[in-house]
């Protein structure tokens, strides 16, 4: 199934599967690590930005460590079908890819750190593909719900292409799309949500692709190193 041709190409919103009116399974309330709601409500001021960087389980981990992360969740973005479950989104007929809400304060962080650790833990050259994980539902994507968040996302592409480019490793393939273009965000299933911390040895490919992401570290110096071991 892995290396289907299916799977690589997405499907049109005539093509998708149907899905369904309400959610089919349960969604636990509360971070299973931070403590904070899954859903919200969230504290006054807080800001969500959307990724999708392959499996979501490691993906979800990197981003619950970072500083100014008020909660995360794994989830189902950027498809046609409402309400898909997991074993829908693998099969690569919703057009979903594999991603994660990230929720954050911005007086103590801002989307450039974020991004910073979305471009340095992946890679955003391999189209559909992260690993041994091939389909549409593990391609690499920034969803951004904000301008500022726009302009970190283009600026952090320009600066880590330039990374890419010095190396000789590639162009980057990552979507970067607004969230209201791509429709809602479709949580996952209770299983999915903080599943490295359920299960510390658990499946993860994500980790230090080796290269830097030199925007956002002059602007909070003290985070330079904004990814604590896992």
């Amino acid at each position: 199934m892995f290396g289907s041709r299916a799977k690589t190409t997405m499907p049109t919103a005539a093509d998708a599967l149907p899905g369904r009116e309400s959610r089919p399974f349960a969604v636990p309330t509360t971070h299973a690590v931070l403590g904070t709601p899954l859903e919200g409500p969230w504290p006054e001021g807080t800001q969500v930005l959307y990724v999708a960087m392959g499996c979501f389980w490691g993906t979800e981990r990197i981003f619950w460590q970072l500083p100014g992360v008020v909660t995360t969740a794994a989830g189902y973005m950027g498809g046609f079908t409402p309400n898909p479950t997991y074993e829908e989104t693998c099969t690569g007929r919703t057009g979903h890819a594999e991603s994660v809400l990230v929720a954050y304060d911005p007086a103590q962080t801002n989307p450039e750190l974020l991004l910073k650790a979305f471009w340095e833990n992946h890679d955003p050259t391999t189209a559909n593909r992260q690993g041994n994980d091939i389909g549409t539902a593990y391609r690499s994507a920034i969803f951004w719900t904000t301008p500022e968040q726009e302009a970190a996302a283009r600026a952090t592409r320009e600066a880590f292409q330039g990374e890419l480019t010095r190396v000789n490793a590639g162009e980057i393939t990552t979507q970067l799309t607004p969230a209201e273009d791509v429709g809602p965000f479709w949580y996952a299933e209770d299983y999915h949500q903080q599943y490295l911390h359920k299960n510390p040895n658990g499946y993860c490919n994500h980790g230090p692709n080796g290269l830097t992401c030199p925007v956002g570290v002059a602007n909070l110096p003290a985070q330079t190193d904004i990814l604590p071991p896992a």
